[in-house]
């Protein structure tokens, strides 16, 4: 009798082994996207710093994160990956966002200032502020580049977690990465230093935190190298390809395209995506500009009270992961966790001026919705969509989600920037927070309403299997 081959896949030491290969790059990629957050309250003074960027600049350069993502690249992209497979586009675009970061570093430092390249976006291209430009084209690479690997990220777990912990896996990968973000929250702080009232912020305390985002990310590149190894080696055994083009009937068509935004469980879910992740991540870019005022806090305090968001993902998101494995009730748990985030906005928006402690739950409040939603909307997709266009169709989600991303930052530093016409007017800083909030309070309304939409859908399609566990029996 011939004895079954153990698949490299069925080794739990295996499977951990890619999982920590795959998180790195992710994690350098949340520190490196995150590295102002904490900072953001420094532009509302742009005299005070070399870099000479206002809160709408600031708003502005975020959202150049989202823009190659929402002009075709994501959907291009993801149907790359599904062509090509996840070990060529995942390293193609890997090493994207890391040139894309390279850019940034540069464009934001003492070393471009004055350089024959600034000298000439200023004089023959007349670019006010070239440092702005370049570090937003830095950031568009850096953003569609960070998709796309996290595209390969997501579908290389769905296929080596297969029918295995894929929920605590993808919760674990994205607990970790945010572990990157609760970092730059802390570190970025500390690595600029603290500055008296009137002092100057220098080109080489603001560019600090990128040149640490960016040796993580070396680091991230040498671990993805070790899982192509393994994902190589656990094709051989299978005799599959990268592609998952086996058959005829399964290769990639235009015509999936099509398939994927025709099908309303996955439109859904989309849309769920990119209101409920923008009252999260856009929040998080102005975090300190609107909880300094409305707490009564220090920017040290700060940092740390929004750096709860992703420690409490830390542990939520693979807690909950778990659940949803072995319990199931997914669309529930979006439901809750949408939910649990509009309650947070509304109290940052309501709570009584000055009460840390109405802060510190309200952002507590935030990490727990910010874990429940997606432990139990990514795991759902594969649910819904043939394994060999889930490259596809988890671009086509980051693209409805970059959309969001691409605007919400950009009205939020306008309406920063609008309200607070005198530096150091505290009514002011108050108004203009609570008005941002308005903009979030909205966005988590769709959400919850979406995610209603959702539960409704999965009771009419039983078959989807959308509210049972994942791990099989």
């Amino acid at each position: 009798m011939n004895k079954a081959i153990k698949l490299l896949r069925d080794s739990k030491s295996a499977r951990w082994i890619v999982l920590a290969c795959l998180v790195v790059p992710m994690f350098a990629s949340y520190f490196f996207d995150d590295m102002f957050s904490t900072l953001s309250h420094i532009f509302k003074t742009p005299e005070l710093v070399q870099l000479g960027w206002d809160s709408q600049n600031y708003g502005f350069y975020a959202g150049g994160y989202s823009f190659l993502c929402v002009w075709g690249g994501l959907i291009i992209c993801g149907m790359l990956l599904d062509k090509w497979g996840v070990r060529i586009t995942g390293s193609i675009f890997v090493g994207m966002m890391v040139g894309g970061a390279a850019i940034v570093a540069y464009a934001i430092s003492s070393a471009f200032n004055g350089s024959g390249l600034s000298n000439w976006m200023l004089n023959s291209l007349h670019i006010a502020k070239p440092s702005l430009w370049l570090a937003y084209v830095g950031c568009m690479l850096f953003g569609l580049g960070s998709e796309i690997a996290g595209v390969a990220v997501t579908r290389s777990i769905a296929k080596w977690f297969k029918g295995k912990e894929m929920a605590f896996a993808m919760g674990a990968q994205l607990a970790i990465a945010r572990l990157g973000t609760a970092m730059a929250f802390v570190l970025s702080p500390i690595l600029v230093g603290e500055h008296a009232k009137d002092a100057i912020y220098t080109f080489a305390e603001t560019n600090r935190p990128a040149l640490v985002g960016l040796a993580i990310m070396i680091v991230g590149i040498i671990l993805w190298s070790v899982f192509i190894t393994m994902d190589a080696k656990f094709d051989k055994q299978t005799g599959e390809t990268d592609t998952k083009e086996t058959s005829e009937d399964d290769k990639f068509k235009f015509s999936d395209i099509f398939k994927i935004l025709t099908n309303k469980h996955y439109i859904l879910i989309s849309l769920l995506c990119v209101f409920f992740y923008c009252c999260i991540i856009s929040f998080k870019k102005f975090a300190t500009s609107i909880i300094i005022p409305r707490f009564g806090l220090d920017v040290e305090t700060a940092a740390w009270m929004v750096s709860m968001i992703p420690f409490c993902t830390v542990i939520g998101t693979p807690l909950f992961g778990i659940l949803v494995d072995r319990i199931g009730k997914a669309t529930t748990w979006m439901i809750l966790g949408s939910c649990l985030v509009l309650a947070a906005h509304l109290i940052i928006a309501f709570a009584p001026e000055g009460s840390q402690i109405a802060g510190y739950g309200a952002i507590g409040i935030l990490g727990i919705g910010y874990s429940l939603v997606p432990a139990a909307m990514w795991p759902s997709v594969p649910k819904i969509i043939p394994e060999k266009n889930l490259g596809t169709a988890y671009s086509l989600i980051y693209w409805i989600q970059n959309m969001g991303m691409l605007l919400v930052p950009i009205f939020v530093g306008g309406v920063l920037k609008k309200y607070v016409i005198d530096a150091g007017n505290h009514a002011q800083e108050i108004t203009a927070a609570v008005r941002a909030e308005y903009i979030f309070i909205g966005l988590g309304i769709v959400a919850v309403c979406v995610s209603l939409l959702l539960k409704a859908s999965s009771k009419k399609n039983p078959q989807l299997e959308l509210d049972l566990p994942n791990k099989k029996k």
